[in-house]
């Protein structure tokens, strides 16, 4: 085979590998994630089976506690990742700004991301204490609320690796230690179906009446153009993974300027959480409700705050929102062991509150753009006067003293 063929051969390659359909991308990443999640999703069956299994043994407190023993390590490195989490994240999403655009339309993005992050935390809140999903059955259940500290070596544990077996045992030392299993699988179904609520709530009536509000366009049209990003939030159960569905989406069905995306869309898929702050502030009562634990005005104050603050700093990946949950927890003593009882159904409510998250995301830049056309249109005409200086500058000469010399018949004649 001759360089030529040779050559024609790698092109034609490289043409067929980068023909690859968007449905085929799709299949792989739910096929990549199905396989990172199946892991945990074999932990928790396996717990719920184990569990189960030991209840007839009537095992004491003490006994356990020490059962428990590899699912608390888990909860300590949970803990330990908080901080650095939320620091990284918001670090991250500050550099993105870039500094040409965060004069209004930087603005009008972060009033955006602050409004509807606010918006959903005071839903979530309202949403579980009108529902009151978790009546508490403290008395039947044998708990405690200590928080326990975090040691420095918890870090040399292998925190990915670790995680099937902790959540295997949190399950199963859970499930042993709980003596009305009826009781708390009903709390969890009316949790679910509250968080269910909540989500639609903010993805169907605040959303699209915000969009509506300030651009006076059909919302279902714009959130029409956007179908394909959000089966693949659904199926990925990640933003970050879902970004670029997300760009092809909003440029090329719903025709938002590729400046306002690249600016909006990759900060927001860091800090603008609706979903997960939502979710955050609802299990916080959930679990308070469960353990009898009576809120005052302050607290609830304070697991709003919370609840924003680590859904700004929580990463764009699958169920990130169970690591900051811990610092909700903590702000006003609850439990973080009770996470636990969230887990068996995290799994399906976190693809319901990534959806949530892009479809913010994607709304925030249509509204970003219709407020920022005036500005962006004096930044188009700046361009294109620069480009015609730029073209004048780098004519020939002789093409210059070419129009000159054409010129002067003309004055001649208009002499004559």
């Amino acid at each position: 085979m001759d360089k030529t063929s040779e050559g024609w051969l790698k092109t034609a390659c490289y043409k067929q590998i980068c023909q690859v359909s968007t449905i085929q991308i799709f299949m792989f990443r739910c096929y990549y994630c199905f396989r990172r999640v199946s892991h945990d999703i074999f932990s928790l069956s396996s717990g719920i089976i184990l569990g189960f299994s030991l209840r007839s043994y009537k095992m004491s407190y003490r006994e356990v506690k020490y059962f428990s023993f590899p699912g608390e390590l888990l909860m300590r490195m949970l803990q330990m990742l908080v901080l650095p989490l939320i620091v990284s994240s918001l670090v991250t999403g500050i550099a993105a700004l870039d500094s040409k655009a965060t004069g209004k339309m930087g603005v009008r993005a972060v009033v955006y991301y602050m409004s509807t992050t606010i918006i959903a935390v005071l839903i979530g809140i309202i949403i579980v204490v009108i529902i009151h999903p978790g009546k508490g059955t403290k008395e039947n259940m044998h708990r405690e609320g200590k928080i326990v500290q975090v040691t420095a070596a918890d870090a040399f544990l292998d925190l990915i690796r670790y995680a099937p077996l902790g959540i295997l045992f949190l399950i199963a030392g859970k499930i042993v230690e709980m003596e009305d299993m009826g009781v708390i699988g009903g709390q969890l179904a009316m949790y679910t179906v509250t968080v269910i609520i909540g989500l639609l709530i903010h993805a169907v009536i605040v959303l699209p009446l915000l969009y509506f509000l300030i651009t006076r366009k059909n919302p279902w049209v714009f959130i029409g153009g956007l179908i394909q990003a959000l089966v693949t939030a659904l199926g990925t159960s990640s933003s970050s993974a879902t970004l670029p569905v997300t760009f092809k989406c909003l440029e090329e069905i719903n025709g938002v300027d590729k400046r306002v995306t690249r600016f909006v869309l990759p900060v927001g898929a860091t800090i603008n959480m609706d979903g997960t702050a939502l979710y955050e502030a609802l299990a916080a009562i959930f679990i308070a409700q469960v353990n009898n634990f009576d809120l005052n005005f302050g607290q609830i104050i304070t697991i709003s705050i919370t609840a924003t603050a680590a859904s700004i700093g929580a990463a764009g990946i699958p169920q990130a929102g169970l690591v900051t949950m811990v610092i909700v927890l903590t702000s006003v003593g609850l439990p973080t062991d009770e996470i636990t009882l969230i887990i068996a159904v995290d799994w399906f409510l976190d693809r319901l509150r990534t959806t949530t998250n892009v479809l913010g995301d994607s709304i925030g830049a249509g509204i970003v753009e219709h407020l920022s056309q005036h500005e962006l249109k004096n930044r188009d005409a700046e361009m294109g006067n620069s480009v015609i200086e730029e073209n004048e500058m780098k004519k020939p000469y002789q093409l210059i003293s070419q129009e000159n010399e054409s010129e002067k018949p003309l004055d001649s004649e208009t002499k004559m």
